[in-house]
């Protein structure tokens, strides 16, 4: 049961309530980690709603809009506290998929996490995945897919990354991925809601 304010506010999609209450606490001296930590547990209730058949994938997407919408606001201020990144997290849509819904949320609860985030957006070939894999020596990298026929894709990606000598670990994202998926395409980690992305880099880096 969520019992902060802004957490039920984003979880229930009240965009105005969100946007003031944000402003609020940033006034009061809140600290933005803090803040966005509240819209993440929201977040994560939105998700677990989506999960349920509670909410669809509008009240999702809606649900990431305010996220980002905050986000805006939050993350200049993000920076200057969290100037000591917990590492670099390489992100990307694969080759023939443009979605980028649940990468882009994915992203955000890693920024505001405290990663170093590049995001090399959609349709990402194998050779760019690799080329920013070694030029910011990321120790993980995901992959989003939401196109069942982009799979074979992602499976070629991850083999050239392997290929490459990388040892980076490989987590893999999407509406439709299951460990079945996942050792199909040679995945180190799979996540099914945007949180568990968060949980799996914080194993990654937590250990190094």
């Amino acid at each position: 049961m969520l019992t902060d304010a802004l957490s039920k506010a984003i979880a229930e999609l009240e965009e105005e309530q969100v946007a003031e209450l944000v402003k609020e606490r940033l006034v009061q001296g809140v600290t933005p980690l803090e803040i966005v930590n509240a819209l993440q547990q929201g977040m994560a209730e939105a998700g677990l709603r989506f999960e349920t058949g509670e909410y669809f994938l509008g009240e999702l997407i809606m649900c990431g809009e305010i996220m980002q919408d905050s986000m805006a606001v939050l993350e200049p201020l993000l920076s200057g506290s969290n100037a000591e990144y917990k590492g670099n997290i390489v992100m990307g849509t694969v080759k023939g998929d443009i979605h980028d819904l649940g990468k882009n949320i994915v992203v955000m609860l890693l920024k505001g996490s405290g990663y170093n985030v590049i995001d090399l957006g959609v349709d990402v070939s194998k050779e760019k995945f690799i080329e920013a894999i070694k030029e910011y020596k990321a120790p993980l990298v995901g992959m989003s897919v939401l196109l069942t026929g982009c799979q074979e894709s992602m499976k070629e990606t991850i083999t050239a990354i392997r290929a490459a000598g990388l040892e980076t670990k490989v987590l893999i994202g999407g509406n439709y991925i299951d460990d079945v998926v996942k050792n199909y395409v040679g995945a180190d980690y799979s996540a099914q809601a945007a949180t568990d992305g968060v949980k799996v880099a914080d194993g990654i880096f937590g250990a190094a």
